[in-house]
């Protein structure tokens, strides 16, 4: 009846098929945080497409639609989405000439309308440019298409050793690894730090009941 955040996750994919199923039976355990005052939060999908984000705040179970689609560790998912229309100016492609008295003022290169998308490696900073590249990427034909653009999105969130921590020299606070899913196709993605090819493990190769990890 009790997990630790750090279970939630493999009680999820263990007992559950569907993030209807989860909801109805979250409400039974109790889930306790390691950290008793942070925000915990999950994003879940399912092969439907459906995704939401579950959050545990002060102490009582939040479940949000998530139809922006993105998620990232703080703060809260409903201050993410108010933040967002901070930047309700930016979109895809150039932004349109100004003309000041007699001057006309040009946007030097490409993707001018993108102009004051936060760049730096603050939670809320990633949320806007995760939301504005996810919403404005096309929609693609396969599972293999769409991986390959996901994983051309998430190059732009990398965080390069030291950039948290001025002394650190190895990985502990830098990008470790990412990873994209297919749930139709069930097959997991992912690519390391020092290595940059992008591997896939394909569940529905693997035999659960024989495998003894």
């Amino acid at each position: 009846r009790t997990l630790a955040d750090l279970q939630v996750v493999q009680w999820m994919l263990t007992q559950f098929a569907t993030i209807d199923e989860l909801m109805a039976a979250v409400g039974k355990v109790d889930i306790v945080g390691i950290e008793k005052s942070a925000v915990i939060h999950w994003r879940i999908g399912d092969p439907s497409g459906r995704q939401v984000v579950m959050e545990i705040v002060g102490g009582k179970v939040h479940f949000y639609e998530n139809k922006i689609g993105v998620l990232t560790n703080a703060p809260g998912f409903e201050w993410q989405m108010a933040n967002l229309e901070n930047y309700v100016n930016l979109r895809a492609g150039s932004a349109p000439n100004l003309t000041l008295g007699e001057v006309t003022i040009e946007p030097i290169g490409g993707s001018s309308a993108m102009l004051g998308l936060p760049g730096d490696f603050t939670p809320p900073s990633r949320f806007v440019r995760a939301a504005l590249f996810r919403n404005t990427a096309p929609e693609r034909a396969t599972g293999e298409a769409a991986i390959e653009q996901a994983f051309h999105l998430l190059n732009n969130f990398d965080v390069p050793i030291a950039v948290e921590n001025p002394d650190e020299r190895e990985m502990p606070s830098a990008t470790q690894w990412t990873s994209a899913i297919d749930l139709t196709a069930r097959k997991i993605y992912y690519k390391t730090a020092y290595n940059s090819t992008i591997r896939c493990i394909a569940l529905s190769d693997i035999d659960f009941a024989t495998v003894e990890y």
